[in-house]
């Protein structure tokens, strides 16, 4: 019987993290959920002011289903805003809203990590889904005889196509940083929240980075792990 050592060790913890770092997110959000903005401004309307100050006028933004299923799709230029957000004043709302905000004036720009991330997303697609498959596949063969010699070059690709799809969450931390941080200081700038609501739409903010940098570490770990097993079997 085949005990993986090195998912407990470098992939369990992980794990765990991104568990917890769920946790923080869905709590920290419905906290300040429940504590309106003293100038009333909606999700929507936080968003429709800072695009519209920065001269950005041909993105659409439209609510969508769901609780934090909020996303700025490039592709068709359109800003979607979840139902806890579009019509609503929270400070939560707002700082989400802001954040998305982000990501578009990151496209408006070509800001370069934004644009590398979005070149990966057909890599990270397939790298995520059939590259660990692939790898396990070709530790298998290992121990055949008739296939053994193949083993070598079937790991190599899987690893290579995981690797990608590890790149894109690691060239995602940047990308979803700089938009909380061009948030946060245009919600300033453009008098939508004062210092204290500030404060408070930064902490929804850092909750829901947790969540990228868990998945980067999720994503890095379990690399790590199919390498390390793939040299044991040598």
């Amino acid at each position: 019987m085949f005990f993986d050592t090195y998912y407990l060790i470098l992939v369990v913890p992980t794990l765990l993290l991104s568990i917890w770092a769920s946790f923080m997110v869905k709590s920290t959000f419905n906290k300040y959920s429940k504590t309106a903005s003293r100038k009333g401004v909606t999700g929507l309307e936080a968003a429709s002011i800072l695009l519209k100050n920065n001269n950005i006028r041909d993105v659409q933004i439209e609510a969508t289903r769901g609780s934090l299923t909020d996303h700025y799709s490039p592709g068709d230029k359109k800003l979607r805003l979840s139902e806890p957000v579009y019509q609503k004043t929270s400070i939560a709302a707002i700082g989400v809203a802001a954040h998305e905000a982000g990501h578009a004036i990151q496209h408006a720009v070509k800001w370069g990590p934004l644009a590398l991330r979005s070149t990966l997303v057909p890599v990270a697609n397939i790298g995520s889904r059939l590259g660990p498959w692939i790898a396990i596949i070709g530790l298998g063969l290992t121990a055949s005889e008739s296939y053994g010699h193949f083993a070598g070059i079937i790991f190599n690709i899987g690893i290579l196509l995981f690797a990608g799809a590890v790149l894109f969450y690691v060239i995602t931390l940047p990308v979803e940083f700089n938009a909380s941080s061009r948030a946060l200081a245009l919600l300033r700038s453009n008098n939508v929240l004062n210092e204290e609501e500030l404060k408070g739409a930064k902490k929804v903010l850092t909750a829901a980075a947790l969540t990228y940098v868990a998945s980067a570490l999720t994503a890095i770990a379990s690399l790590l792990r199919l390498i390390l097993l793939r040299r044991g079997r040598r």
